[in-house]
């Protein structure tokens, strides 16, 4: 196997793209427990190029009957990008002072559950700027969110197969 960069500039132009307005190639999840994890799968594989189609465990979307809890699910995703040795993107957890444009900070309660993944585009004076779906968000503040945990997921890079 092979590493590829992941892409920020091109995750960040999809998430651009795509904040207020949904990819025809994709199911809106909005009605079906929200999009914000579909929405950043799309920018992470926009940066990364490359689907991992193991069955169950891997990271993929061919439709809305034909796709990994990873790609839909904020604990699932969170588990394939920090645990990925195959191919696909992956990452590894980090404060979320070492994120960069591109990765991924999830939300949870105190229980340590996690129920939001926004996607970094951006940083200002008052921090890390996110896009999102299912409350549509392009260059919002993190910090104007309300939540009892966050964790960020750095994208390290994405492998292929030679």
């Amino acid at each position: 196997m092979k590493e590829i960069s992941y892409d920020r500039e091109t995750a960040a132009a999809y998430a651009k793209r795509w904040a207020f307005s949904r990819n025809p190639t994709f199911y809106n999840f909005d009605n079906l427990g929200g999009d914000c994890t579909n929405f950043a799968s799309q920018v992470i594989f926009a940066g990364a190029h490359v689907m991992n189609f193991t069955p169950t465990f891997g990271w993929f979307y061919r439709s809305l009957n034909d796709r990994t809890p990873s790609w839909t699910g904020v604990e699932y995703l969170y588990n394939f990008l920090v645990g990925n040795k195959g191919v696909g993107p992956f990452g590894e957890e980090v404060p979320l002072s070492q994120l960069e444009i591109g990765d991924i900070v999830q939300l949870g309660r105190a229980t340590g559950d996690f129920y939001h993944s926004p996607v970094v585009v951006g940083f200002s004076n008052r921090g890390i700027l996110i896009a999102a779906h299912s409350y549509d968000a392009y260059m919002r503040p993190l910090s104007s969110y309300t939540y009892a945990a966050a964790r960020g997921i750095h994208i390290i890079a994405a492998r292929v197969e030679e």
